[in-house]
Order: structure tokens, then sequence, then C-alpha cells
């Protein structure tokens, strides 16, 4: 029996993203919309997206393959191979199943694990059972693999501009520089018609647009506060946001989250005592008496607020940003999108011994808020500088994509739709334009069975 284990968490970390994308100020003048409205309006740049030679299986066969090479794993030591994601090709056989062609090549085959599906919260849940995993008395000994990704694609209208398309695979283990704290994860589980995909013959969701922002902050207004009583069990000194080096959230796109921070400086100022609330929030006393419930739509609290939080939102958040303005909303893998941002935005010097939390929702709907501690290991060569700079590798890749016309965009997104239930059925999209490493599907046939092959 393997050894009770400590300072579980993240060990490496390998991120995908699509070769094109398309640009929002492009974007903008063809869907002929006010100048700003996608671009300042909802804090994107730039927006990733895939042709018709990419799908789930793919995406997550290239973000696992990528993390296995760059980190010379031996799959003979990996235990447990977890998937989350919200974009579903097959109703019994899962994402995971597809994966596991790279294990048995190998003839490792005792491996747990299968997807798990709740909206944009897939990739926590899996997160979630890779860490239980390894600290239980099933643990083995071996390592666990974590792959959150997805594929978000919208019709055409407001919508579609909010879109995007990524994964992010993870190597969890013991005695990790990204280590996540025990015994204070707050959950908000209920249910709600936020946004949903009932339409199992298309790639697109029902959103309620209004529902949706009201579900996601009162989600974070419960886990928040939940978060920060089991943080005052552990700690009695700690202080909420002001206790926190990085605030990072689940990002359907980056507006939302700066007005997510303000939130959470409003929970903070309701939760002051009436001293504190004078010395630490001055000028707001006019929202003594405001309730937070009724307060989602408030103009005059979320102004207030993200003008209040506006230095801490540059210093805690906005780091964490950089791949969602950049590339879109990646569902269940967005809110570690937003961790490998902050990630290569420091020196591993300025990141060592920080505590991070980070808010993970997915509509319907489930949400937990978490912490991550940084390990205090700084030394030339340390698990941590190892991972920062394979990060940085990564993401460089960024500059590195080709920028698609608006009109070219609209074509390709056509195709998918057309196509989406499509069999037999050869795809069109070009291969030239992928990146090096990226699987791409080859063919569905008459049984609807789909192959891939591998950009060299």
């Amino acid at each position: 029996m393997a050894r009770k284990v400590e300072n579980v968490g993240i060990l490496a970390m390998e991120l995908y993203f699509p070769s094109q994308y398309v640009d929002q100020v492009d974007l903008e003048k063809f869907d002929e919309v006010s100048t700003g409205k996608y671009t300042i309006g909802l804090g994107q740049s730039k927006m990733g997206f895939c042709s018709d030679r990419e799908d789930i299986n793919s995406v997550c066969l290239t973000a696992l393959h990528r993390l296995i090479e760059r980190n010379n794993i031996d799959l003979h030591d990996i235990g447990r191979l977890e998937v989350g994601t919200e974009t579903i090709i097959d109703k019994s056989k899962s994402v995971k199943t597809f994966l596991m062609t790279l294990f048995a090549k190998e003839g490792a085959t005792d491996v747990e694990g299968i997807d798990s599906t709740n909206a944009c919260y897939g990739g926590t849940a899996a997160l979630f059972n890779a860490i239980n995993w390894v600290e239980s008395s099933s643990w083995d000994g071996r390592k666990a693999i974590v792959i959150a990704g997805d594929i978000a694609v919208y019709g055409k209208g407001p919508a579609r501009p909010t879109g995007g398309a990524g994964a992010v695979a993870m190597l969890i283990g013991p005695d990790a520089p990204l280590v996540f704290d025990c015994g204070v994860r707050a959950s908000y589980m209920t249910h709600a018609y936020d946004f949903y995909k009932p339409d199992l013959a298309s790639e697109f969701p029902y959103v309620d647009g209004k529902l949706t922002i009201k579900c996601y902050l009162n989600a974070l207004d419960n886990c928040y506060n939940l978060f920060c009583k089991k943080m005052r069990n552990v700690d009695s000194n700690f202080k909420g946001l002001l206790s926190l080096d990085g605030m990072l959230f689940h990002t359907p796109y980056c507006k939302l989250v700066q007005k997510s921070l303000a939130r959470v400086c409003f929970n903070d100022f309701l939760n002051a005592s009436p001293n504190d609330r004078e010395q630490q929030f001055p000028g707001l006393s006019q929202f003594d008496n405001h309730k937070r419930e009724e307060t989602y739509f408030d103009r005059d609290v979320e102004k207030a607020f993200m003008t209040y939080s506006q230095s801490l939102f540059e210093e805690k958040t906005k780091p964490s940003l950089h791949i969602a303005r950049n590339v879109g909303n990646m569902y269940t893998s967005s809110l570690y999108g937003g961790l490998v941002s902050y990630l290569v935005s420091k020196s591993p010097e300025q990141l060592i011994g920080k505590k991070f939390a980070l808010f993970s929702y997915g509509s319907g709907l489930a949400s937990t808020m978490y912490s991550i501690n940084i390990c205090k290991d700084m030394s030339a060569g340390s698990k941590l500088e190892r991972l920062i700079k394979s990060l940085n590798d990564t993401v460089s890749m960024l500059d590195k994509r080709q920028c698609v016309q608006p009109s070219v965009f609209t074509d390709l997104m056509d195709v998918r739709t057309k196509n989406y239930h499509t069999a037999p059925y050869e795809p069109s999209g070009s291969i030239d334009v992928l990146f090096p490493g990226t699987y791409y599907l080859v063919r569905i046939d008459e049984q609807r069975r789909r192959a891939y092959e591998r950009k060299l």
C-alpha cells in the first residue's frame, strides 16, 4: 500500500489553443456593431477557433501528447486519466477512451478514470477526482493526468464573439510546485436553465444571457463567503481578498471577470465591521444597507466597486486574463488557462510562497472556490522553474497563429454547422495551418467511427 503523501497538486501543465484566430476588431466591423462592443464591452481581443479538422478528441489528444513529450512521462507511471469536457460527440463512449490509444501502444492499460460533464465545471470535477485519488487509500503510488478541453461555438449573433477553444493537460502527484489546500473547498450547487445543450444534433447551446450572469455572480457570492468562513477556521487572521495573492475566475469573457473581482470586494465590504468598513472602504457608506441578492444588476454598486477594486484587479486578477483575452472562452479549461496566464506573467522568484483562490463555475449549475499554494523552492532547475519555463514556451505560440478574416471564419463555421452530424464524412479544413504535433480528424466512416492522424 502506498504511503500517505503530502503537497499533492500540479506537477506539470500543457496548454493547447488553435492555430487560427479571428480579430475581434475585424469581427465588430463585419458584424456591423458599435466600435468597442466586443473589445471593450466584452474585454476580448482575439478568438481562437477550430475548423472541421479538429474535434474534442483531437484537441485532447494534442494536449496530452504534448504533456507526455515535454515531461518525458513514462505511461506506466500513470494510474489515473480524467477528462473534463462539455463538447460531447458521443452519448456513450468517453473522450478518455480515445486518449487510451497513446497508453495502449505502450501496454499501459491499467488506468482508472473517465469523463466528467457539467458545462464549464467538468475540468474542475476531473481535477478534484485526481487529487482525491492521490490522497486516498486507493492510491497505488502512480501519478494522475487531467485533461480539460472544449470547443466553444455559437450561432451567428451576439453570443458568437464569446466563443473559443482550448485544452489544458495537468500532471497530478505529490511534492508538487502547485499545492492544493486541504479542507477549504467551498461549493454551491443548484438547478438553473441558464446555459444548456439539449439539442444533440447541434453544437450550439441555449443561453439565457441575463440569467447566466445572475447565476454566476450568485454562485460567486455563495462560494466566496463559505470559502472565507472555512479559511478562518484554519487561519483566524484570514482577511478575504487582502490575504490572497491572486484571485482567478472561470472566464466566459474578460469584462465579467473584472466585475466579479468588484463583486468579491462588495462581499468583503458587507462582511466588514463598521470600523473596518470605514477604514478599508472610504466613501462607500451609501451602500451600507444594500443586500447581495438585490444588487446583481445594480449599476451604481457595480461602478463604485469596480472603481474601488481597480488596483486590486490589476495586481491579483488581470495577469490571469492573457490567454482568455487572446483565445476566448475555453469552457472547462478556461480557469486553468487563467492559471497558466498568471504563472507566465511572473518569474519563479515572484511566485514562491504565494496563495491563489480559484473560482470554477459551470452552468446548470455547479461551482467551487478553492485555493492553491505555490511552493517555496526556487532553486535552479526546481519543479516550479521547469513548469514556468515550459508554459512560457507554449504561450509564445500565440504569436505564431494565423489571423483569419471574419468572412473566412464564418464560412468555416458554416461548414462545421452543416456537417456536425454527417456520416460518412471527410473534413475539408486545411491541415497546413495546424501547428506541428496537432492531431486532426481524417474521416468519419459510415459506422461513425473516427480516425485521427498527427501532423509532424
